[in-house]
C-alpha cells in the first residue's frame, strides 16, 4: 500500500483505480483508504467492485448518483468493465458549472 499512495499522491491524485493486466476494474483506493494500511496489501484495503458507469450514461446522471452517494469519483468502464477513466467531482463541476465553485469536492451553488 505504501508504494501505492506514494505513486497516486506524487501523481497529485487522492484516489487510484484497482485493475487487472486487462484494466478490468477490481477495486477503488479513495482518500481514506490510502491514508490507512500502510504495510497491507491492495486487495486487503481496496473498496471491491465500485458503481461504475459507460462512457454513454449522461452527464447529469452521473451526477446524480455522485451527490445521491456523496461520491467524489467514480470510474467510467466498457460494458466489460475496462477502466476507461475516473470521473471526479471537480471535473463535473469545471465542465458543466464554471461559475459554481468546488470546495472540498463538493458542489457549490
Amino acid at each position: 500500500m505504501r508504494a501505492v499512495r506514494e505513486r497516486v499522491m506524487a501523481a497529485g491524485w487522492d484516489a487510484c483505480v484497482v485493475v487487472n493486466d486487462e484494466r478490468v476494474v477490481l477495486g477503488l483506493l479513495r482518500a481514506d483508504e490510502l491514508r490507512k494500511g500502510h504495510e497491507e496489501r491492495v486487495e486487503r484495503v481496496m473498496r471491491p467492485g465500485p458503481s461504475t458507469f459507460r462512457p454513454h450514461v449522461s452527464i447529469d446522471d452521473i451526477t446524480k448518483f455522485m451527490v445521491t452517494h456523496d461520491l467524489p469519483n467514480c470510474p467510467i468502464t466498457t460494458s466489460d468493465g475496462r477502466l476507461v477513466g475516473l470521473l471526479r467531482r471537480e471535473d463535473i463541476a469545471s465542465a458543466t458549472l464554471p461559475r459554481q465553485e468546488v470546495t472540498d469536492g463538493k458542489l457549490q451553488p
